[in-house]
């Protein structure tokens, strides 16, 4: 049962809020500030939805109002026009009750922003490093079929094939609303191609998904970072244990530290160790503020967590398991080609029922 006044005093907070954001983009101390204004504008455009809802249900609030006091008339045409009204208007406003329960939901700030992810060889040797090939692979079709682009920023080739190590971005639309269930460990069961006795081995991969921090999401004070040059490791290009091209960046506070060295200078592999150092550092903080606030985990679709066996893929049965939520599908060789939308579907569905469970 929804509890419609309680709604009603949200939305009205929601509406204040909103004209105050509104307002605070007309001030001049704000609109010199391109951070702030980015910041508040994004704030904005979160809201107006739920505004517009809520004002919608005030004039039906309205509507129905009058109608129920020309229902105490002793003019039967006035009568009949207030039950028409009332006809039309109690089953609109029910109906948007239940929209508006949905736009209460809290939504995460970083949904549209883009994807760092990160993959990893784990248990099973050559046959994980495989594996995390597979899953870049499966990842890349996916964010192919969405019109989004990526782009290696490191990869740690496997001489067996895959990868021990792939940091990628994904860049588009959306993209951390669909990918952030993705964290943890992938487990695949199937037999390898170095298996000569046809045995079935189990073997996993970790998935790291993070949302890219933007400017206007943090800012790190550069004495708070440590930066090393040092020269670069393994197989790589002409440029590699030549020059001093590999870049170490540890930010202090929180002892987060990246690596870089795949770029072809110093510069290439600086730019993306602070993306990655800004953006690791801005889940960090996150995560912090959530524990503090006490939100964490308990209305989350498991912990993220890299130890986490979140999904098997099955190659005898053509199965994916989400062990989360306990969906299967027997499609595995086309999930394996980016066709990820059922999954990821239903991973929604299970967060947004979780969410309104927890709604006050």
């Amino acid at each position: 049962m929804i509890n419609t006044e309680a709604m009603r005093a949200r939305l009205a907070l929601i509406d204040s809020q909103y004209k105050e954001i509104n307002e605070q983009l007309t001030q001049e101390s704000v609109l010199s500030d391109p951070r702030e204004v980015t910041r508040l504008s994004k704030e904005s455009a979160r809201l107006e939805g739920t505004v517009e809802a809520y004002r919608k249900l005030q004039i039906l609030d309205e509507r129905i109002a009058q109608a129920k006091e020309m229902l105490a008339e002793e003019d039967d045409e006035l009568r009949e026009m207030a039950e028409a009204e009332l006809s039309e208007c109690l089953p609109a406003r029910d109906q948007l009750f239940e929209h508006v329960q949905h736009l209460l939901i809290p939504q995460d700030p970083d949904d549209d922003h883009n994807v760092i992810m990160e993959i990893r060889g784990g248990a099973g040797g050559d046959e994980g490093n495989i594996f995390a090939g597979d899953l870049y692979r499966m990842y890349t079709r996916y964010a192919e079929s969405k019109g989004w682009k990526t782009e290696v920023m490191e990869a740690s080739d496997s001489e067996a094939g895959g990868f021990s190590q792939i940091i990628f971005e994904i860049k588009g639309k959306n993209v951390y609303k669909a990918l952030k269930y993705e964290s943890g460990a992938h487990r695949v069961q199937r037999v390898p191609k170095t298996e000569s006795q046809g045995r079935i081995q189990t073997s996993t991969a970790t998935v790291l998904a993070q949302p890219e921090a933007e400017d206007a999401d943090i800012v790190i004070d550069p004495k708070d970072l440590t930066i090393e040059t040092h020269r670069a490791s393994g197989a790589g290009g002409q440029h590699i244990n030549k020059t001093d091209s590999a870049v170490r960046i540890v930010h202090v506070p929180t002892g987060i530290s990246v690596n870089c060295q795949e770029g072809r200078s110093q510069i290439e592999n600086r730019e993306t160790a602070m993306r990655l150092i800004k953006s690791r550092v801005y889940e960090e903080l996150r995560r912090q503020r959530e524990e503090a606030e006490g939100k964490v985990r308990r209305a989350k679709i498991g912990t993220g967590d890299r130890s986490e066996k979140i999904r098997t893929y099955n190659y005898p049965q053509n199965r994916v398991t989400d062990h989360r939520i306990g969906f299967t599908i027997t499609q595995l060789d086309r999930v394996m080609e980016g066709k990820l939308d059922d999954i990821i579907n239903a991973l929604q569905a299970d967060d947004e029922k979780r969410k309104l469970e927890n709604l006050e």
